[in-house]
């Protein structure tokens, strides 16, 4: 992709709307609109725009992940599955009891 390519101005993206709506959508290449010289805007097609914020996400879940870590707010694999397995145990039995 080239970025030079890329760059129009919001004026270019009025008259040829479909074609550019088109093209992105074929390309999976985003588009900067421009306003008065200045970059103002991205278009881009829903599934690529869907990607990223997938990305994002992972990558916000990665950085928390990373802090917590560091700061020591971590259990043990052992103790999550046991909790997890006594309160299994226990919806169990309490079904069990209303049977």
């Amino acid at each position: 992709m080239q970025l030079s390519q890329s760059i129009k101005p919001i004026s270019y993206v009025k008259t040829h709307a479909a074609n550019i709506i088109r093209n992105v959508e074929e390309t999976g290449n985003p588009l900067i609109i421009t306003q008065n010289g200045e970059a103002k805007a991205v278009l881009m097609n829903v599934r690529e725009y869907d990607e990223m914020r997938e990305s994002i996400a992972m990558l916000k879940m990665l950085a928390v992940s990373s802090r917590e870590v560091k700061e020591g707010l971590t259990r043990d694999a052992d103790e999550v599955f046991e909790g997890i397995a006594s309160k299994f145990k226990a919806r169990h039995d309490a079904e069990k009891q209303r049977v």
